[in-house]
């Protein structure tokens, strides 16, 4: 089929939404690493937010299906695992919809030396604030939110529970 409309590749990729948080695009959240085009063919580069996202099928398949609907009908979709994916590739529009939406944000992410990355029983202290009333005042509840990469926590001011989006 051939490509009907002015719209690049790019900026349909760019648009479409992360299946476990739909308030934040793909480019939100930073994992479209590339999107290059040649005439209907489209390759587009991913990088997973962590290894073994479960929501990665859904992503190449939600990137292929908002391709299609814009004519394009060869797709490729790689993943790149190097470098891996940072909660620092986390815009700042994306970082505002996240507080928006009642999530809070991830810090910024821990920063690594080469060499081999220590191995600890217990969590990092993080700094969370609430995004309903922006308290400092707040608990963990579960390491584990609704997803691996988000955590569960509750304003000890406010006593609204919200899930953190982890620091990788």
């Amino acid at each position: 089929m051939r490509f009907a409309t002015a719209v690049s590749a790019l900026d349909i990729v760019s648009e479409v939404l992360d299946p476990e948080m739909p308030m934040v695009t793909l480019d939100d959240l930073g994992i479209i690493r590339e999107v290059t085009q040649h005439d209907d063919a489209v390759t587009v580069t991913i990088t997973p937010t962590y290894s073994g996202c479960p929501a990665m099928a859904t992503i190449r398949d939600d990137i292929t299906a908002a391709l299609a609907r814009n004519g394009f009908d060869d797709v490729e979709i790689r993943t790149s695992l190097q470098p891996a994916w940072s909660t620092d590739w986390i815009t700042d529009a994306g970082r505002r919809k996240l507080v928006e939406a009642g999530y809070s944000p991830p810090g910024p992410a821990p920063r690594r030396t080469s060499g081999p990355i220590p191995l600890t029983l217990t969590i990092r202290p993080r700094a969370v604030i609430c995004p309903q009333c922006r308290s400092e005042n707040t608990q963990l509840v579960s390491e584990f939110g609704a997803t691996l990469c988000k955590a569960h926590y509750r304003c000890t001011a406010c006593g609204e529970p919200f899930d953190h989006v982890k620091e990788i």
